[in-house]
């Protein structure tokens, strides 16, 4: 049986190893947190979300980011101060403008030939993550928005995903909770949401019953191979030790690129930060005043998900920041005012915030695959779309190192 090491025990990590163990391989799970999903893969978006396949590598994001460069509660927000990493990731972004309609094609493809695996995995595992199968709701404030989307539908309809346009008496009708003026939205009905840590969590424990090996509280400090063997070395408490794989595979969010360096090769990650608000519903007024069905506001790029009977998650945001998990004020203070505006009957005065950093390839496309040795793989660099496309990333790699191994 061929040993293989997982570094990372996020959403990536956590899948990549539950394909390698049902593939035979003898597998263990690397990661410096207690748990599983404690980093980018604790309280996220909640959407499974093809419907938001759409790829940024396109001018308007380019022009937006300029505008609000000093605009701090700007939807994206660019810190001005110059780095070599950042400026080399935005040439990249820029050189890969002309990819923008085939990416976004085949992540709309990739997100949509995902959700066969994620919901067969829960059933299999019983996992019980607040999985919705309401659809997903894109809301529009101008006629500018919504034609856009009009040619976005185009592209995901080309990756195998049909969405309907709908007016804003038909959006009152599909999520009666939303209060405000809209000029029209787009429901994508197959779409869904669920907890990402619930998910993730449950998959690691189905992970370690099927028989992978979860080494939590392990501070990965170096990766190793010549080709034949690879070397992990992990800090645990003041000391080091080497474990000895046949191969390995990096799914360690933004470390990756570090690791990768290690290891010979460039993924070319940058840490984009991204803010949610958990808002607990304690009373049976914003029970009722919260939404069920999943909502993205394209303007304010911010994504909801109704987690149970009690939570209400609200995410979004983009900061090219560096390695920053602040969780700034000025951040969080227009997600609860967004609550306020467009659920008004929710009490929030019980909001959780939370940051974490999207591992996001200058391409928008995940790095799945082999490195430059024949026993190193990457499933790596989903930016805002880990959870996502993670199950259908797992049994890609799974294959590309069954195949190898």
């Amino acid at each position: 049986m061929k040993s293989i090491a997982v570094i990372g025990g996020g959403i990536t990590g956590v899948t990549t190893a539950y394909a390698l163990v049902k593939r035979g391989f003898a597998v263990t799970l690397f990661e410096k947190n207690r748990y599983a999903a404690m980093e980018t893969s604790f309280a996220n978006g909640g959407q499974l979300s093809a419907s938001n396949a759409e790829v940024w590598t396109h001018w308007s994001t380019i022009l937006k980011g300029v505008k609000w460069m000093l605009k701090s509660d700007a939807p994206l927000l660019v810190n001005p101060k110059p780095s070599w990493h950042k400026l080399s990731w935005f040439a990249e972004f820029i050189s890969n403008i002309p990819n923008y309609r085939s990416n976004t094609i085949e992540t709309a493809r990739l997100a949509v030939a995902a959700r066969e695996h994620l919901f067969a995995w829960a059933q299999a595992e019983g996992v019980d993550f607040d999985l919705k199968k309401e659809g997903i709701l894109h809301i529009y404030r101008d006629k500018k928005g919504f034609d856009h989307a009009g040619k976005v539908s185009e592209l995901l309809a080309a990756g195998g995903l049909p969405r309907r346009a709908v007016t804003p008496s038909e959006m009152k009708a599909i999520e009666p909770t939303l209060a405000g003026t809209f000029y029209g939205g787009y429901f994508t009905e197959s779409d869904s949401t669920g907890d990402i840590h619930k998910f993730t969590f449950g998959m690691a424990a189905a992970s370690a019953r099927m028989g992978v090996k979860c080494l939590y509280e392990q501070d990965v400090v170096e990766l190793h191979s010549d080709g034949q063997q690879a070397s992990v070395t992990v800090q645990s408490e003041g000391e080091k030790t080497v474990h000895t794989f046949d191969g390995l595979v990096v799914c360690a969010g933004v470390q990756s690129r570090q690791f990768a360096a290690q290891l010979g090769d460039r993924v070319n990650i940058y840490p984009v930060k991204g803010y949610s608000i958990t808002v607990n519903l304690p009373d049976a007024q914003s029970q009722a005043a919260a939404p069920i069905v999943s909502l993205l506001d394209d303007e304010t790029k911010l994504v909801t998900s109704r987690l149970g009977l009690d939570r209400f998650r609200v995410a979004g945001t983009a900061e090219f920041n560096g390695y920053n998990k602040d969780i700034r004020a000025d951040r969080i203070r227009p997600l609860t005012q967004w609550v306020n505006q467009c659920f008004p009957g929710i009490n929030t005065r019980q909001v959780v915030p939370w940051a974490g950093l999207r591992p996001m390839m200058p391409n928008m496309m995940p790095r799945v695959g082999k490195g430059q040795q024949s026993n190193v793989f990457y499933n790596t660099g989903h930016g805002h779309l880990g959870w996502t496309l993670s199950a259908i990333t797992a049994d890609m790699v799974g294959e590309v190192v069954r195949q190898a191994l």
